[in-house]
């Protein structure tokens, strides 16, 4: 049995973000395919996220020197525990965002402070540093109102390039992506972007579903 973690960040409703509906479609098509996956939805804007702040510092120096933490640190620390189990117990991890002000909402990269976790997710080594979540598939299914895959507004993209290093440097190097763009740029073409996306969505859900040596 396959896991899947379908990690949201969007906080609009389904209906008013392309972001979701790419999600949607994406696991509909997945389900379809592999009805015996287990799927779990993590919506960082529905969860508890600590952010790394002064208590998770404080608790990470108190931890290396064995001494106690307080009652907010220790709940801090376990949460951020969890949430990177939950990541390392997952086969297939989809990421349904939009770009907001060329970067992602910023629960998605406290998210992934809360994953890239020395010793857990990654190990530093004499030449460098090593991924240790090898052997894990990633999706990236993202929305832009406007077009920033090509000259000159590529230059402001920080979102799926951002993700693809962040989630290469643990060792997920097999990333695939689903962008939608351009749609209040061009508003007279948004539906036929937004159903192609849509269309390729469900394509790679069916294509990842598929067993290896299929």
């Amino acid at each position: 049995m396959r896991n899947v973690l379908y990690v949201k960040a969007n906080p609009k409703p389904l209906d008013q973000s392309v972001s979701l509906q790419l999600g949607q479609r994406f696991l509909e098509a997945y389900r379809t395919a592999n009805p015996n996956a287990q799927i779990t939805e993590l919506d960082l804007y529905a969860t508890h996220l600590p952010l790394l702040d002064a208590d998770v510092f404080n608790a990470w120096n108190k931890l290396a020197q064995n001494t106690p933490l307080t009652e907010t640190e220790a709940a801090k620390t376990a949460r951020l525990n969890e949430l990177v189990e939950e990541f390392l117990a997952s086969d297939l991890i989809v990421f349904a965002a939009p770009m907001w002000n060329f970067g992602y909402p910023p629960l998605l990269k406290a998210y992934m402070d809360a994953v890239i976790v020395a010793g857990k997710t990654f190990r530093y080594t004499e030449s460098g540093f090593e991924g240790l979540a090898k052997g894990k598939t990633a999706v990236i299914l993202e929305a832009r109102g406007g077009v920033y895959s090509t000259p000159p507004m590529n230059a402001f993209e920080h979102t799926q390039s951002y993700l693809r290093a962040a989630l290469n440097f643990i060792g997920i190097t097999d990333v695939h992506t689903v962008i939608a763009e351009g749609m209040n740029q061009h508003p007279d073409r948004a539906q036929s972007i937004i159903q192609e996306a849509l269309d390729q969505a469900a394509a790679l859900a069916r294509k990842l579903a598929e067993p290896v040596g299929a």
